[in-house]
């Protein structure tokens, strides 16, 4: 059986940090192989696992796009074939875990019969796997477009601002009115520095879904990044990867 988690939250919150040392975690706890996908348009989720990107799921779309529509579709092959073989392609392979990138979203043209073969593809592939960790993009809606994976556990990250729990609150309601199925959803403050104000944790409290836990900030995310280090790198002991296995032990509990 395959598991799904997802991580959500409006940009600069911290989704891909939680989403790679997410996977560091599954892969230490023998939890593996994983299917990495990678929904943020800005495909920046292969830099934090150490993995070169080759192409995205958006390209593949767009060129078979131009080829049906100049007449260059290769013959001998049926669509679904071809976008299977295209997703394969798609596919990084790395150690206990592979990434698949969804890349930019689609274009002026319709894209409907394409998106249904692609996610056809895609939900196959991530059946092939235990565990699916899924880096979306701000909003929920260009993942759900390409996967009708259900979420076991869906993670909404949040900075210490009012405007990042407005995200959360927004993100909650528009997994409902997609009418994506989450069994588990949880708040995460991320990259906290210090104590927090009263009203802000009071606003916490009051956010649609229940409390995870926070993740402090840590020099040592910077100092990676400013050296080009993956972030599946960090040291266990570093302060965020702790915070974050604690959140992962209690979130993840009979999964």
């Amino acid at each position: 059986m395959t598991r799904t988690l997802a991580v959500a939250g409006k940009g600069g919150t911290g989704k891909t940090i939680f989403a790679a040392l997410t996977i560091k975690y599954l892969l230490e706890t023998g939890r593996q192989p994983i299917l990495a996908i990678d929904g943020d348009p800005s495909a920046n989720l292969n830099l934090a696992l150490g993995l070169e990107l080759r192409e995205t799921i958006g390209q593949i779309r767009e060129e078979t796009a131009e080829q049906v529509s100049s007449g260059g579709f290769p013959g001998g092959i049926s669509k679904p074939d071809w976008f299977e073989y295209q997703v394969q392609e798609c596919l990084v392979e790395g150690d206990g875990v592979d990434l698949l990138a969804m890349g930019r979203p689609e274009g002026p043209g319709c894209y409907c019969a394409a998106n249904n073969m692609l996610r056809r593809s895609i939900d196959a592939l991530g059946s092939s796997y235990p565990y699916v960790v899924i880096d979306n993009e701000a909003g929920m809606e260009h993942i759900s477009r390409q996967t009708t994976r259900d979420v076991d556990v869906l993670f909404v990250i949040s900075d210490a601002t009012t405007r990042g729990l407005a995200a959360v609150e927004h993100i909650v309601h528009l997994t409902e009115d997609l009418g994506t199925r989450v069994g588990r959803r949880y708040l995460v403050i991320n990259n906290v520095a210090g104590e927090l104000p009263p009203a802000f944790i009071d606003r916490v409290k009051s956010c649609p879904i229940p409390f995870l836990g926070m993740v402090p900030r840590d020099p040592l995310v910077t100092e990676f990044d400013t050296q080009g280090r993956p972030l599946i790198q960090l040291e266990e002991s570093s302060a965020v990867y702790t915070a974050i296995k604690e959140l992962l032990d209690k979130a993840l509990e009979g999964i």
